[in-house]
């Protein structure tokens, strides 16, 4: 079998409502989602979600190779960026030829990639994750209502631009989960995305274990900074998460040396390999390791097989515009199903309709950092004004809308 050539494409997720977080929102709630699709001479097409950058330069590594030495074709692909450097959008090309030829090669086996990579057990532990600074607080208790229907009974929220109001909405969301699991104990997360300094991370978190039990504090500081993780981590009473947007393990390395992470994170852009060498590197410091991303099927399926996963992020419950997926939610899992391969069915005529939406490259977004971040000492909102206690916000999909999945 041989690599013969690739092809790109564009879809979007469409959430029906505002998404974004600390650094910006995108009010219509469409979220874009890039495509690599791999062929081979012999039928088999394998799929990768993520960016398209520098694709030619990269993809001159495995053409013509066998997609089943996978392994060692993400080591060529990392060579061949070598003097560039593989960090940032690059690594996400990496990773989504890396993923398309582990799909190609669990479909050549006929096999799941769970099954091939050496799962037992193709329930894959979730967490909720509304992306969801941009909502009031109905649209707020009302999306984690649907989680709790799916058996969801841990939830991360965004924040980190005022200390009363992420105490008011974690209430909420701890109400909703306490409420669906009959009093027991839920688990919350707050993620700020890198929004503050070492002493705002402090202050900040401090308070709100006055009256609240986190789990984890998420990227509370830049990703780099290793010694301000570890500051933190010392200073408050929840584990620190960390990881998504490192690309590769040397970034990790300083981290982990330091002690500055409690909660491996990587992201599903990065693909199943990073993901692999991340959770072994994490397992070796007694870590756990936690994947990330709206449509994390490839690390979903590597899950299975690491012995330290803690939970999977589950962001919308609808697939991307023209992609089923044989997997389903329930009992606050992910369930992944028997297809070979990742389990992913591309409709590419249904995805042309999607194609060049959102504009993602404007001034405003979560994908933007704010002039202002990390230096805020007070509460803010846009434009530096105080922060309001309710964003009115429209909504143009119902809440409870049944996810469309595909069960195998």
């Amino acid at each position: 079998m041989r690599i013969t050539g690739y092809r790109t494409t564009t879809t979007v997720s469409e959430w029906g409502r505002p998404v974004g977080d600390a650094n910006g929102v995108f009010a219509d709630g469409v979220v874009s989602v890039p495509i690599v699709l791999v062929d081979t001479d012999e039928g088999i097409t394998g799929v990768g979600l993520g960016p398209h950058v520098n694709i030619d330069a990269v993809f001159a590594a495995i053409e013509g190779e066998d997609p089943r030495g996978v392994t060692a074709l993400y080591d060529r692909m990392l060579r061949q960026t070598f003097k560039a450097g593989h960090a940032g959008a690059v690594f996400g090309t990496i990773g989504a030829l890396d993923t398309a030829l582990w799909d190609i090669k669990a479909q050549a086996a006929g096999e799941p990639l769970w099954r091939l990579l050496g799962g037992r057990d193709r329930r894959v532990p979730a967490y909720a994750s509304g992306l969801d600074i941009g909502l009031t607080d109905d649209e707020l208790v009302s999306a984690y209502q649907v989680y709790a229907r799916y058996g969801l009974r841990a939830a991360k929220i965004k924040g980190g631009l005022d200390i009363e109001r992420d105490r008011h909405r974690l209430t909420l969301v701890r109400d909703v989960l306490t409420e669906a699991g009959h009093g027991s104990r839920p688990g919350l997360m707050l993620d700020v995305n890198e929004a503050w300094t070492r002493k705002q991370a402090v202050r900040h978190v401090c308070e709100l274990e006055r009256t609240l039990d986190l789990t984890w504090i998420e990227e509370p500081v830049r990703r780099w900074d290793a010694e301000g993780l570890a500051a933190v981590g010392r200073g408050v009473r929840a584990s620190v998460a960390t990881g998504e947007n490192l690309t590769g393990l040397e970034q990790f390395r300083p981290l982990l040396a330091a002690g500055a992470v409690d909660i491996v994170q990587t992201a599903a852009v990065w693909g199943v390999s990073h993901f692999l060498r991340v959770a072994a590197l994490a397992h070796a410091h007694d870590l756990p390791v936690s994947p990330i991303g709206n449509t994390p099927v490839g690390l979903l399926h590597a899950a299975t097989s690491v012995p330290n996963h803690m939970a999977s992020e589950l962001q919308d419950l609808h697939p991307p515009i023209g992609m089923s997926l044989d997997l389903y939610v329930e009992d606050g899992a992910f369930i992944l199903g028997d297809s070979p391969g990742l389990g992913i069915t591309i409709d590419e005529h249904a995805m042309k309709g999607a194609a060049g939406r959102p504009d993602t490259s404007a001034a405003k977004g979560p994908g933007v950092r704010p002039e202002q971040a990390g230096r805020r000492l007070l509460s803010v909102a846009d434009h530096g004004h105080p922060a309001q206690p309710h964003q009115l916000t429209p909504r143009t999909r119902p809440n409870d809308e049944v996810p469309h999945t595909v069960r195998r």
